[in-house]
């Protein structure tokens, strides 16, 4: 939501809330002057504080998005360093694994070869 758009909305409703006040008051010319009088001080003071919040929420986010865009770029560098890091630790014991597997598939078609040789006989 816009700023804009937000403090247009406020605008219309006060006006609108003191149009119907207005109308509908039973107070006396006097009271009703220091009523709206009291209300308008609390509704700057509202909007003040609002404004306040605002303001703290986008220096928060501008904050968040410094962070990240500092941080992020660090933590893909880590991991890819990590990830090469795990690739050449495992490199060694994945080439002995294949290795192995080899061995298992030759020794396999060894055996099914001298069964063929032994049900030939």
């Amino acid at each position: 939501m816009k700023a804009k758009t937000f403090f247009l909305g406020v605008t219309v409703g006060l006006v609108g809330g003191l149009a119907t006040a207005i109308f509908t008051t039973p107070q006396s010319g006097d009271q009703f002057r220091s009523t709206i009088a009291k209300n308008a001080k609390t509704t700057k003071a509202n909007l003040d504080e609002v404004k306040q919040q605002v303001f703290s929420v986008k220096d928060s986010v501008v904050d968040l998005t410094n962070e990240a865009k500092n941080n992020i770029p660090k933590i893909i560098s880590d991991l890819k360093m990590s990830i090469s890091k795990f690739n050449q630790q495992i490199e060694p014991d994945a080439t002995k694994l294949k290795e192995e597997l080899d061995n298992l598939q030759n020794s396999i078609a060894e055996i099914e070869n001298n069964l063929n040789d032994l049900n030939k006989k």
